[in-house]
């Protein structure tokens, strides 16, 4: 089961703890993290079911490279981070 975590920007919008969910993939993964904290959904999902421009996904310190369709695979053992991705100078 790969881990999953939330980073604290997003936290203060929506409580989202770090929690142990299975996939395949990052779709699969967040999927069973959503059915469990619904709330979280929309503020990392478009009416799309793709990211949000304002989110990142990195797969063990590694940015996924599908934010649309989330096919980027998971293994048991990673460990799944989502931020609020900053912008600003």
């Amino acid at each position: 089961m790969a881990k999953v975590v939330f980073t604290a920007n997003i936290q203060r919008h929506v409580q989202c703890p770090a929690t142990n969910a299975e996939g395949e993939d990052v779709r699969a993964v967040l999927d069973n993290v959503f059915r469990e904290n619904p709330n979280a959904r929309g503020y990392i999902l478009d009416d799309q079911a793709a990211l949000r421009k304002h989110v990142a996904v990195f797969i063990d310190r590694v940015m996924i490279r599908d934010r649309i369709k989330l096919s980027d695979p998971v293994s048991g053992t990673a460990t799944v981070y989502v931020m609020q991705a900053l912008s600003g100078g």
